[in-house]
C-alpha cells in the first residue's frame, strides 16, 4: 500500500516536472517557473513595474519570465532596449498573436498586427494618409486650434470655482482631433459615439490588465468558457458597430477623400485580391488609431498640468516665454516651438514623467536571434521596460524629479537625450508621434497663454502616484482656473 502511494506521488511529480516550462540553452536568467502559471505569481496586478525593478536587481538588465507557458524576455536600460528595437529592429518587430487582446482585434490593424506584408501595407498607408490630411501642415494646426475653442469655453465657465476636472476635458480634445482625421467630423462631447467608445475602451483596459486576462493567456483550456473575459469581446463588438462607415459609402466621392476612411475605401477599390486591404481591416485600423491617438495624448496632458499646478514657478516661466515669443500674434503655430526651448523642455519632461506606455506594446521575435550575449528563440515575447530607460541613472540630470533642465543644455538650448523614447523606437515606433507632438505643443501653449492654473486650497497635497493599466494615468484631480491679465 505504502509503495503504491509513493508510486502515485512519484508519477504526479514527474507529470508536473514535464509540464514545467524549461529555459532554452543560453536563455536569459529569471525566477523559478511554476507549471501552468509560469511566473505570474511574481508580478503584482496593481503595478508590476516595481516587481520588474526587483527582478532586474536580481537577474540583470536582460532577464526572462514565463507568462503561463509562454516564454518572455524583459529588457531594461537604454543599452539593451536600443540593441533590440533599433539595432536589431526587424528581429524584434513581431507581435504575440495568441493572447486575449489579439482575439478581439483578430490580429488586424497596425498596433497589434504581426510584422509582415499586411502590417507594412497598412502602416505605409496610415503614415501617407496622416501626411496627406495635414500632419506637419497648417490644416492639422487648424483642426487642433479649432477644437481648443471648445476647451477654452469649458474652462471659462469654471472660472471662479474649483470644479474644473481635466480628465474628461483632455480626453475629449484628443479624441475629437483624431476623429476629424479619421471620419472628417468632430463629435459633441455627449454624443453616443464618444460615450460608448470611452466606456467600452475603459472597461476593456481594466479587464485586459487584470487577472482574467492573465488566466486566459495562461490556461488555453478555459478560453471558450463563459467567464468575465468574454466581456472584452462584447465591448469590442460594440465599438465596431459605432465605428461603421456605411454613411461614408453613401456620401463619398471616389478619388476625392475627405478623411482616412474615404482614402481607405479608395485604396480598396484600386488594389487586387492579393492585397491585405478589406472593410474589416478598415474598422480595426480606425479603432487602433482612435485609441492610440486619444489615450497617450490625454494622459500626457494630465501629467503635464499636474506638475505645473504643483510647481507654479515652472508654469510662470512657461508663460513668460510664451508672452515674449507670441507678442502681437493672435495664436500660436507649431513652428513657434523652435523659439520656445523652455516650453519644449517642459513638454518632453512631461512625456518622460508621464511614462504613458511603460512596457510599450509587447514585441515578439521574428527569428532566432541574440541579444546582449543571450540566445533568444523565435516566438519569444519581448517586454521593453521603458520606465527603466526614462528614469535611468546616468542618462538624466534628475531621473526621478520633474526637471525641465533634463532637456536643456548649459546655454539653455533645447536638446533631446538618446534615452528619450516614450513612443518606443525602431520599426514599431508609434506612427502617431508627429500628431501627438503637435497637439501637446499647441494645447499647452494656447491654454497657458490665456489661463493661470492653480491647485485648489482644499485639495490636499498633489498625488503623483500613477494608476497602472495598459497605459499609465494620473489619479483624478481638480484645478482652479483664472484668466491671465494680458
Amino acid at each position: 500500500m505504502f509503495f503504491s502511494i509513493v508510486l502515485v506521488w512519484l508519477c504526479i511529480c514527474i507529470v508536473i516536472y514535464q509540464l514545467k516550462p524549461r529555459r532554452p540553452k543560453n536563455f536569459p536568467p529569471g525566477p523559478p517557473v511554476l507549471p501552468f502559471l509560469g511566473n505570474l505569481l511574481h508580478l503584482s496586478l496593481e503595478n508590476p513595474l516595481k516587481d520588474l525593478e526587483r527582478l532586474r536587481k536580481l537577474y540583470g538588465d536582460v532577464h526572462s519570465l514565463y507568462i503561463g507557458p509562454r516564454r518572455a524576455v524583459v529588457l531594461n536600460g537604454l543599452k539593451a532596449v536600443k540593441e533590440a528595437i533599433i539595432i536589431k529592429g526587424a528581429d524584434f518587430a513581431g507581435r504575440p498573436q495568441d493572447m486575449l487582446i489579439n482575439v478581439i482585434t483578430k490580429c488586424q490593424g497596425v498596433v497589434l498586427a504581426d510584422y509582415g506584408a499586411a502590417w507594412k501595407e497598412h502602416r505605409r498607408f496610415s503614415l501617407m494618409t496622416l501626411r496627406n490630411f495635414g500632419l506637419g501642415k497648417n490644416s492639422m494646426e487648424e483642426r487642433i486650434l479649432g477644437e481648443l475653442q471648445y476647451t477654452i469655453k469649458t474652462l471659462e465657465q469654471s472660472i471662479g470655482t474649483q470644479s474644473a476636472i481635466p480628465q474628461v476635458m483632455f480626453h475629449n480634445v484628443a479624441s475629437n482631433v483624431i476623429c476629424q482625421v479619421l471620419f472628417g467630423t468632430r463629435f459633441e462631447y455627449n454624443d453616443e459615439f464618444i460615450r460608448v467608445f470611452i466606456r467600452s475602451i475603459t472597461e476593456n483596459t481594466k479587464i485586459l490588465n487584470g487577472p482574467w486576462a492573465m488566466l486566459y493567456d495562461s490556461l488555453p483550456i478555459i478560453q471558450n468558457l463563459p467567464l468575465p473575459f468574454r466581456k472584452v469581446i462584447t465591448n469590442y463588438e460594440v465599438t465596431l458597430k459605432v465605428t461603421l462607415h456605411q454613411e461614408h459609402k453613401a456620401t463619398r466621392v471616389p478619388g476625392d477623400p475627405r478623411d482616412l476612411v474615404d482614402a481607405y475605401l479608395d485604396e480598396l477599390e484600386k488594389v487586387g485580391d492579393e492585397s491585405s486591404f478589406s472593410e474589416e481591416q478598415l474598422v480595426t485600423l480606425a479603432l487602433d488609431l482612435l485609441a492610440a491617438g486619444t489615450d497617450t495624448t490625454s494622459n500626457t496632458l494630465l501629467s503635464a498640468f499636474l506638475h505645473l499646478l504643483s510647481k507654479p514657478h515652472i508654469q510662470e516661466k512657461c508663460q513668460q516665454e510664451i508672452d515674449r515669443v507670441l507678442e502681437g500674434k493672435e495664436q500660436a503655430c507649431y513652428e513657434d516651438r523652435h523659439n520656445m526651448p523652455y516650453i519644449q523642455a517642459v513638454i518632453h519632461e512631461a512625456q518622460r514623467m508621464a511614462n504613458t506606455v511603460p512596457l510599450s506594446v509587447f514585441h515578439h521575435t521574428t527569428k532566432d536571434t541574440e541579444l546582449m550575449g543571450y540566445s533568444i528563440p523565435k516566438g519569444t515575447i519581448i517586454l521593453e521596460n521603458l520606465s527603466s530607460v526614462l528614469s535611468e541613472e546616468g542618462q538624466w540630470k534628475s531621473p526621478h524629479e520633474f526637471t525641465p533642465e533634463n532637456f536643456l543644455n548649459e546655454k539653455g538650448e533645447f536638446f533631446k537625450p538618446e534615452a528619450f523614447m516614450p513612443f518606443s523606437a525602431g520599426p514599431r515606433v508609434c506612427l502617431g508621434e508627429g500628431l501627438a507632438r503637435m497637439e501637446l505643443f499647441l494645447i499647452l501653449v494656447t491654454l497657458l497663454r490665456k489661463f493661470r492654473f492653480i491647485w485648489p486650497e482644499d485639495a490636499g497635497e498633489p498625488d503623483f502616484t500613477p494608476v497602472y493599466g495598459i497605459t499609465l494615468t494620473t489619479r483624478p484631480y481638480r484645478m482652479r482656473v483664472e484668466l491671465r491679465s494680458q
